[in-house]
């Protein structure tokens, strides 16, 4: 399948409002509830993953380093430039030229990009080594069909 999102591209959101059609009410995901009439509503996309549109890029991810805090291999995330990074974030970081996907670990002046999948180590920069905390990822696109 052929994308305009390929890795280590970072696209910039368009601020033009993207709306699908949003049925009002929920779906289970454990036993299923009787059929309901479901209302039928306007949504923004964009409004609902966007806070700063001249901030926020759209990257592909490669690979399977972050699959157990549900960021896998193909997903797009969402990833604001304009948000401070803290302690616990999922951030895309640049070390030495090279996009990565990872937590940040921030205690006692260390810091530390943990991978979310046990087979990756973690990546704790070495002296002189550049690092650049990029932006934070605020949420994850993941195509099914």
């Amino acid at each position: 399948m052929h994308s305009i999102f390929q890795p280590n591209t970072p696209i910039l959101v368009s601020a033009a409002p993207l709306s699908i059609l949003r049925a009002e009410g929920s779906v289970r995901a454990g036993f299923p509830s009787p059929a309901e009439d479901f209302a039928v509503s306007r949504l923004d996309i964009g409004a609902l993953l966007v806070k700063h549109p001249q901030a926020t890029y759209l990257l592909r991810v490669a690979g399977p380093s972050m699959r157990e805090f549900g960021i896998d291999d193909g997903d797009l995330v969402a990833v604001d430039r304009a948000l401070q990074a803290r302690h616990g974030c999922i951030v895309v970081a640049v070390i030495e030229g090279e996009f990565t996907v990872k937590k940040l670990f921030k205690a006692a002046g260390m810091v530390k990009l943990k991978a979310g999948n046990p087979t990756y180590p973690d990546i704790t920069p070495k002296e002189g080594q550049s690092l650049e905390i990029w932006g934070v990822v605020t949420s994850c696109i993941k195509i099914f069909a």
